[in-house]
């Protein structure tokens, strides 16, 4: 089994001193270390980051057959039909 790394190493950045004041009020909100609350919300951005920006290469020789696939009619899907019926349970 592979053994996880738990080396480390500094990113350093430099900020205003009101950002600094807000990124200190933000971090005593969450009750958690300045250090830690950047290294969360810095992970947590570049995560999003690197999702909303994918982009998807469909090979030529494949592009008819995803073509035919985003064409067909809608699949009705018995289950989530029920479920949009339903309503919403604060609603009850």
């Amino acid at each position: 089994m592979a053994s996880l790394s738990t080396a480390t190493s500094v990113l350093s950045i430099r900020v205003s001193p009101e950002e600094r004041a807000l990124l200190e009020a933000a971090a005593v909100q969450s009750r958690t270390s300045l250090s830690d609350f950047m290294r969360r919300k810095s992970i947590e951005a570049a995560e999003i980051d690197l999702l909303n920006r994918t982009v998807v290469t469909i090979p030529a020789k494949s592009w008819a057959a995803f073509e035919t696939w985003v064409h067909r009619p809608a699949e009705t899907i018995p289950a989530l039909a029920k479920l949009a019926r339903r309503g919403a349970t604060r609603e009850k």
